[in-house]
C-alpha cells in the first residue's frame, strides 16, 4: 500500500483525482461559502486543471520511460507556473496595503471581454487589492500558501512517478 511503489497509471490517477479535489474544494468556496475568487486565484485554479489533464492522459497512456518522463515534466511546468502565481498572490497579501491601490481591480471577466487575452493576462497578473484580502487560512496558512505546497508535492510526485527506476 506504500504510494512510492504504485504503478505509474495508480500514481498519475492519483495526481489527477488530487488536482480535481482541490479544484472542487475550490468550487465549493466559491458557490458554498461566497468566498470571491480573484484573477490570480482563477490562474491557480487554470494550472491545477492544466495539471489534472496531463495527470489523466498520463494515467490513461501508459507509457514506456521516456513517455512517463516527458508527462512528469509537463505536469512540473504547470506546477511552477501555478507556483509562481501563488507566490505573487502570497507576496500581494503580505506585503503593506497600499491606498492608491485599493480594491483588485476589474474582474477576469471584464478583462477578457475588454482587451486582447495577452493584454487581459497582463492585467490580471498585475491586480492588487481584493488579491491581498485574506477571507480564509486554514493551520495559518491562506489559500495561495496551501496552493503553494499543493503545488509542490503534486510536482515533486509527478517527477518521482516519471523518473523512479522501475
Amino acid at each position: 500500500m506504500n504510494p512510492f511503489r504504485w504503478p505509474f497509471r495508480a500514481q498519475f490517477l492519483f495526481g489527477a483525482l488530487a488536482c480535481m479535489g482541490l479544484l472542487a474544494y475550490a468550487f465549493y468556496e466559491q458557490f458554498q461559502m461566497g468566498l470571491e475568487p480573484c484573477p490570480k486565484c482563477i490562474f491557480q485554479r487554470v494550472a491545477f486543471m492544466a495539471m489534472a489533464v496531463v495527470f489523466l492522459i498520463g494515467a490513461a497512456h501508459g507509457p514506456k520511460a521516456t513517455g512517463r518522463r516527458v508527462y512528469a515534466i509537463l505536469v512540473t511546468i504547470a506546477a511552477a507556473v501555478g507556483a509562481v502565481v501563488a507566490i505573487r498572490h502570497l507576496i500581494v497579501q503580505f506585503s503593506p496595503k497600499d491606498p492608491l491601490m485599493e480594491g483588485c481591480g476589474p474582474g477576469l471577466n471584464y478583462l477578457m471581454d475588454s482587451f486582447p487575452i495577452a493584454e487581459a493576462i497582463k492585467k490580471a497578473f498585475m491586480a492588487t487589492g481584493d488579491c491581498g484580502e485574506i477571507g480564509w487560512t486554514f493551520l495559518g496558512l491562506t489559500m495561495p500558501g496551501w496552493t503553494l505546497i499543493c503545488y509542490v508535492l503534486l510536482a515533486a510526485g509527478a517527477l518521482w512517478a516519471g523518473f523512479r527506476r522501475r
